[in-house]
C-alpha cells in the first residue's frame, strides 16, 4: 500500500530549516563517509559510535556484538545488491534497528539513503508506523529522494530540514 505524504514545511522554507539544523554532533560521523566501499566493514567501536549518535540510550547494546560478527554482517551489507538484504542484515546486530541501520547506510555506503527518524516522518506528514518494515523503508527512501530532487536539495539537506522543522513545530 503506497505511503501518502504531505510535506508540512512550506516549500520555500526548506533551506531555512536546513540552515538552522545543528549538525556539530554529526561531524564525527563524516569520517565514515564511504567507509563501506573503502574499508568494506565496520568495527565494533565504529558501530558503537554510530549507534551512540542515533540513540544514546541504546548504543551500549552495540558493544555486545563480537568483532567478527560486526565485520561479517557489515561486509555483507555494504556489498549486498539486494536492498532488503542490505538493510535487513544490519538489524541482526544488537542495538541496530531500522533507524540505526539507515544511519549506517547513509554515512557508510551512500548519502542518498535518508535517515529514518520519527521527526522526519512527521514533517513529511506520514503516519508513524507501529513497526518498521522493508516495504515502508523502501517507499520512504523513494519519497525522500523525490522530495529532495524536486527542491534541489541533497537527501541529507532534506533530512536536516525535516528534523529541524519537527524540532521546532511538533508537540509531544
Amino acid at each position: 500500500m503506497p505511503i501518502n505524504y504531505s510535506l508540512r514545511i512550506p516549500t520555500g522554507e526548506l533551506k531555512d530549516y536546513q540552515g538552522r539544523y545543528n549538525f556539530s554532533a554529526e561531524a564525527n560521523l563524516e569520517k565514515y563517509h564511504q567507509i563501506g566501499p573503502n574499508q568494506g566493514y565496520l568495527t565494533t567501536t565504529q558501530l558503537h559510535e554510530i549507534c551512540h549518535w542515533k540513540s544514546k540510550r541504546r548504543s551500549d547494546l552495540a558493544l555486545k556484538n563480537p568483532e567478527p560478527l560486526v565485520r561479517e554482517i557489515t561486509t555483507f551489507s555494504f556489498s549486498a545488491q539486494c536492498e532488503e538484504s542490505r538493510l535487513g542484515s544490519l538489524t541482526l546486530l544488537s542495538g541496530v534497528q531500522f533507524p540505526t541501520a539507515s544511519v549506517i547506510l547513509h554515512f557508510c555506503v551512500d548519502q542518498t539513503y535518508p535517515i529514518l527518524d520519527f521527526r522526519a516522518i512527521w514533517s513529511l506528514g506520514i503516519d508513524q508506523p507501529s513497526q518498521y518494515t522493508f516495504a515502508f523503508w523502501n517507499e520512504y527512501v523513494e519519497i525522500c529522494r523525490s522530495v529532495a530532487t524536486a527542491h534541489n536539495l541533497s537527501v541529507r539537506e532534506l533530512d536536516m530540514a525535516l528534523w529541524q522543522y519537527s524540532s521546532e513545530n511538533q508537540n509531544g
